[in-house]
């Protein structure tokens, strides 16, 4: 009889044992599934969002404009006296144009933070960057959310830099857009010398990034919903603030900061210096830049003065360099610029010979 209770005893403990290890491994399976099912919850996110707010509406446009030959709607970079009104008048207009965009960066950024692994976004480098941007499709200015998560979230400085340009430069739904309303040369330009911009940079900032200090990713205790909250939090209360006030500052300039109108079609040489500069500065939406090279073939500009704009122009802003600049750091972020700044006239001298 004692033997049958310890035997009875054993066998019960036994099966506990056995639960208790079957639980375990359940526990382990989970964990190791949860960056997978993160990552999986991710790419539906951002392939909705990107669906709703990019690809259908830029591929309602492209059969649009194929169809018409036009460009609908004109520059936003008018050549008035700078005024409060117009720099009112600009933020609308701009904020019109990209607002569903902008709300995606900011739910998007959240989601980087919140479900992406860290080192997966470690391994990225500069060719992994640009290439991720192409689906995006962002202005200089809504890529700025994802770079800030981004390098967050862990990614090297290169790999954040030509995310950053390749989302306007290399943007394919404006590829289509320049080759449908332009020359053939508009498109090849751009492609060629931004391919070059984006990866040159990229790998530029990557070797600057030993004297820069990197953000170091750390496992976040708190869940998926609170890291997103706190990111999306952020954002709405820090960054697009400082965004409205970039964008209504440029505007309320940029008749100033734009006199390509005023009598430089015949100066050749301070039309492309003066592009070069000031298109790094101002800030358009995505597509923008067409209906502004536009004009400026109507008025007479040579295809150096073009070229440099099918780059500056889209590529990088004065307000999304400083909402980028705490992320990337301030010099990492001025070579950008200064990059910009050269492929411009890369591009100008380009398209020149291709015209010629």
């Amino acid at each position: 009889m004692c033997l049958g209770r310890t035997t009875g005893v054993e066998i019960v403990a036994v099966g506990t044992r056995a639960r208790v290890m079957r639980a375990d491994r359940a526990t382990r399976l989970l964990r190791s599934r949860r960056p997978v099912l993160a990552a999986a919850s991710f790419a539906v996110l951002a392939v909705g969002l990107l669906l709703l707010v990019k690809w259908l509406p830029y591929g309602e446009k492209a059969v649009s404009v194929a169809g018409t030959g036009d460009w609908p709607g004109s520059s936003l970079l008018d050549t008035g006296s700078p005024s409060l009104r117009a720099g009112w008048e600009f933020l609308l207009a701009y904020t019109e144009a990209i607002w569903p965009a902008l709300v995606a960066a900011i739910v998007l950024g959240a989601a980087v933070e919140a479900l992406v692994p860290a080192e997966r976004l470690g391994r990225l480098g500069p060719l992994g960057g640009g290439t991720l941007a192409l689906p995006g499709m962002m202005c200089t200015c809504c890529a700025a959310p994802l770079v800030t998560s981004l390098r967050r979230a862990g990614a090297a400085t290169g790999s954040a830099v030509a995310f950053w340009l390749a989302n306007p430069v290399l943007n394919p739904a404006v590829l289509v857009f320049l080759a449908l309303v332009g020359p053939w040369q508009w498109p090849v330009t751009r492609l060629v010398i931004g391919a070059a911009l984006v990866f040159g940079a990229g790998a530029l900032a990557a070797r600057m990034a030993p004297a820069e200090v990197a953000p170091v990713a750390r496992p976040d205790p708190r869940s998926a919903p609170r890291r997103f909250g706190t990111g999306f939090t952020r954002f709405t209360l820090l960054l697009v603030p400082l965004y409205l006030l970039l964008v209504f500052a440029v505007g309320a300039l940029r008749g100033s900061l734009f006199p390509l109108a005023d009598g430089l079609a015949a100066h050749v040489v301070p039309a492309v210096l003066a592009a070069a500069v000031l298109g790094v500065l101002l800030v358009l939406p995505t597509g923008g830049e067409i209906p502004v090279v536009l004009a400026l073939v109507a008025a007479g500009f040579p295809p150096a003065v073009i070229g440099v704009l099918l780059i500056t122009l889209p590529a990088v802003s004065l307000p999304s360099m400083v909402l980028v600049g705490r992320a990337l750091t301030w010099r990492v972020t001025a070579t950008a610029g200064a990059c910009t700044a050269l492929a411009g006239i890369a591009a100008g001298g380009l398209l020149t010979v291709l015209s010629g």
